[in-house]
């Protein structure tokens, strides 16, 4: 039988969703500062319907693309990734969200770059790239500090909320 996935970061591990963690990501998603910097496919109000569904669709997958990020015990975040396809099969966009009262501890910054690491050693990735909104200076100082490069703007590439955003392209290559 195989070892469960977990990757120490430091401040937090990270690991596959499980059941029982519904309840914590309902208190943690559910804050319209975390959904704000998330793509609308990310729900608000974030229910126990939706953490239920969540726990069951990243748990199952295979391979793994999205992992709880835990912090004492409890899972306060996700960060994860989408393959690319066709040509741009060996490229994936990262994405990550963690718990509001959980930010300004470097968390997510240990949670990165051990996701990173992890991306590169056990998939043919080339490639690993986010798109922040430009005014997400949180995110992109966290993608800056875990070697991330800002490769350029995408200007008015995305609406949330009714407001019109740039989003930064970064991007991280296979060492």
């Amino acid at each position: 039988m195989t070892k469960p996935l977990r990757i120490e970061c430091g401040p937090c591990a990270l690991r596959a969703f499980q059941r029982g963690d519904e309840a914590s990501l309902v208190r943690h998603a559910n804050n319209r500062a975390v959904w704000l910097n998330l793509r609308d496919r990310f729900p608000h109000p974030y229910t126990l319907a939706d953490a239920e569904a969540w726990v069951q669709y990243a748990s199952g997958a295979h391979p793994l693309t999205n992992l709880a990020i835990e912090v004492s015990g409890e899972a306060v975040g996700s960060i994860g990734m989408i393959p690319g396809s066709d040509i741009e099969r060996y490229s994936a966009e990262v994405g990550y969200w963690l718990g509001e009262s959980h930010w300004g501890r470097g968390i997510t910054s240990a949670a990165l770059a051990g996701f990173v690491s992890w991306a590169f050693e056990d998939t043919s990735l080339l490639r690993l790239f986010a798109l922040p909104f430009v005014d997400n200076v949180g995110s992109r100082r966290i993608l800056e500090k875990t070697g991330f490069v800002l490769e350029g703007i995408l200007r008015h590439s995305a609406v949330k909320d009714g407001v019109v955003h740039d989003q930064a392209m970064y991007a991280r290559l296979r060492p």
